[in-house]
């Protein structure tokens, strides 16, 4: 391209503030091309930042840089904002036929140097225990009405997707010093049931027994049967579970997906071998386990994929060793995106999707999250009646095309989950 600046509205450089969001990640032949391009065309300062999003994301994905895709227009045939109007229309049609492709991932991932040394523990006296209703909690999807107990802050794994990083405190992993004693402390209704889940700030087994956090809370189940003490996890790390008797009435649950997501997207992770490995060993010594697959990802071969794995759970796990199987998907609200983009050198595919307001947040359109969920729930049919199912931050519209059925309230939800889950409790508590 050879035009030449129209105006002198303009300096002869840009200054760095005009390239805002995503700039700072972009390689500088990027940052030039783009500053380049804004001196010839005059490009709105939001214009400048859409373009900068797309460069970005088109770095994240492995795709064409958006100096390889830039329109070649005939300049005496259009007029300069007729020019500028057609070349954000070429970008922008480009970079969405790239989010409307189901994303391809290689055969074997590029390493990427991610590393847990990153991460730095901490000890912090806290003024007051971490328990409160769930985070993404929103009344409009349907809720189960979770509690969330933060044992630890943070997470030392690397998942591309996740947003507990944008919560915290950057590598920081802050354990409380006095966790213990202040769950010892914590007084509960003995005439109510409560569901009590430690895996939403935190990876809950990655971290084993430090600063005594299982010791801690296989201790609370223990005195409080009336609690449903739920581990999620990504981890293999069970020794201490393995070591110690385990209270019936806590869950372990293992949010799982396709060896190839595992690879690309949820780095520092244990293997789905290592998790399922893991699930079975707690089972054999009597631990009601549960499974999540949150996010499903839409990408070319999710649908084998997807469907080999669901096949080896119902090979590998009866119904009754399970207590639940979630479904959900990429769900974003704007900060998540934009701290996505701002990594520098950041190769993933997590943005590289249809992408709809949904419920107040961004994720994929509703036919195709049916798709997923409703292929998910068919392929586990051996479960079904045996296993509870529900959706994990979705609207209430999309029950009854996945499931068949929907709760008419989230209290609704809440009383049949916990009755599920008391159901298989009893049982192990029988045995």
């Amino acid at each position: 391209m050879t035009a030449t600046p129209q105006s002198n509205r303009y300096e002869d450089r840009l200054p760095d503030h005009m390239l805002q969001a995503g700039s700072e990640r972009l390689a500088d032949e990027q940052q030039d091309f783009l500053r380049s391009q804004a001196l010839v065309y005059r490009f709105t300062q939001q214009e400048l930042r859409q373009l900068c999003d797309i460069a970005a994301d088109l770095a994240m994905w492995s795709a064409d840089p958006i100096d390889r895709i830039w329109p070649e227009l005939p300049e005496d045939q259009l007029g300069p904002k007729q020019r500028r109007q057609r070349i954000l229309k070429q970008i922008r049609d480009h970079w969405q036929g790239l989010r409307e492709q189901p994303a391809h991932y290689p055969a074997i991932p590029v390493a990427r140097g991610y590393s847990a040394e990153r991460i730095r523990r901490v000890q912090v006296e806290k003024d007051r225990l971490g328990l409160g209703w769930c985070p993404v909690a929103s009344p409009r999807t349907r809720c189960c009405n979770l509690m969330t107990l933060d044992a630890v802050e943070n997470c030392g794994f690397d998942c591309s997707y996740c947003s507990i990083q944008s919560f915290y405190h950057g590598d920081e992993v802050r354990f409380d010093s006095r966790f213990a004693e202040k769950l010892a402390r914590l007084e509960i209704d003995p005439e109510r049931t409560y569901h009590i889940g430690t895996g939403q700030s935190s990876d809950s087994l990655m971290w084993g027994n430090q600063a005594g956090i299982l010791d801690a809370l296989l201790d609370f189940a223990t005195r409080h049967p009336n609690v449903i003490l739920e581990l999620k996890t990504k981890s293999k790390n069970i020794n201490h579970l393995l070591k110690h008797e385990v209270p019936p009435n806590v869950l372990c649950t293992w949010s799982l997906n396709t060896p190839t997501l595992i690879a690309n997207e949820e780095h520092l992770t244990a293997s789905l071998d290592e998790r399922l490995k893991a699930a079975r060993r707690l089972a054999d010594k009597g631990v009601v386990v549960g499974f999540h697959f949150h996010p499903m990802i839409r990408y070319d071969r999710w649908r084998e994929e997807y469907g080999d794995l669901f096949q080896r759970l119902t090979d590998e796990f009866d119904a009754q060793e399970v207590a639940l199987v979630s479904l959900g998907t990429l769900t974003y609200i704007k900060p998540v995106i934009k701290q996505l983009r701002a990594r520098p050198e950041f190769q993933s595919k997590v943005l590289q999707m249809p992408m709809v307001e949904a419920d107040g947040k961004l994720s994929y359109p509703d036919e195709i999250k049916r798709e997923m969920f409703s292929f998910a729930y068919r392929t586990l049919a051996p479960w079904h009646d045996r296993v509870f199912f529900y959706l994990c931050m979705e609207n209430q519209r999309l029950w009854e095309p996945v499931f068949g059925f929907d709760y008419p309230s989230n209290e609704a939800f809440e009383a049949a989950m916990k009755a599920s889950y008391l159901e298989k409790i009893e049982q192990k508590r029988r045995n």
